[in-house]
């Protein structure tokens, strides 16, 4: 277990059933009788909680949708890489010889999944108070300056960032109807990777449709990048 040791002395914290640690970090590809699905399950919940609360007591003017779109760019796939690299989980993580010939230790869905997996582990063992220590301290640390105008994201620019660590390609979107008379439109898009739909979605304008068809193909891929 010494070869954890690193890792916990960056996280400033000290795992006390080192099972739990292991498990963590234990991807399904490595063939054990536990993996890190579980917990990663969880540390999703807590994430999401504990983000949308620092967000919430950090801008105590934002709007509702200002806060939902700035969550949305750091409780990601791409925004827990970021914070998996800072800690270099890549290192620790144990996967299988074919994952491992796969990079898999730079794969961004599986970087996410063993963060979002240790938050939970740490989670059980010490409560919420330690995980939104260890969180806020690695968010504050990869985004050094914390406003709206550099949280901010829409979910086009989330998506086409997800999809280029993942797959190499930038979303496509198409125009698929359009309905209503010329002062009340409204417009479908539908949003494709690699010639595969992944979304369809409707707005009062091409820009809030094809917003909408974003905001559902990241929440697919996320769904799909926990498989």
């Amino acid at each position: 277990m010494d070869e954890l040791r690193p890792l916990e002395d960056q996280l400033g914290y000290r795992f006390k059933e080192r099972q739990r640690l292991v498990e963590a970090l234990t991807h399904k590809s490595y063939k054990k009788p536990y993996n890190n699905e579980r917990l990663e399950f969880l540390g999703d919940a807590v994430l999401d909680l504990i983000v949308g609360e620092y967000l919430y007591n950090r801008f105590p003017d934002a709007r509702e949708g200002e806060l939902s779109k700035m969550r949305a760019s750091l409780v990601n796939e791409a925004g827990f890489k970021k914070l998996a690299d800072a800690l270099r989980l890549g290192d620790y993580i144990y996967i299988s010889a074919a994952e491992e010939n796969n990079r898999g230790r730079q794969k961004p869905s599986l970087l996410s999944n063993a963060f979002e997996a240790l938050m939970g582990a740490i989670y059980l063992e010490a409560g919420l108070e330690e995980v939104r220590r260890i969180a806020i301290e690695l968010i504050e640390a990869c985004y050094p300056k914390i406003d709206l105008g550099s949280l901010f994201k829409d979910y086009k620019t989330t998506l086409q960032e997800l999809t280029q660590a993942r797959f190499g390609v930038i979303p496509d979107y198409v125009l698929k109807d359009s309905f209503g008379p010329d002062h009340n439109k409204e417009f479908e898009v539908q949003v494709y990777v690699n010639d595969r739909l992944l979304a369809t979605a409707k707005g009062k304008s091409k820009k809030s449709a094809q917003q909408e068809a974003a905001k559902a193909a990241l929440k697919l891929l996320s769904e799909e990048g926990k498989k």
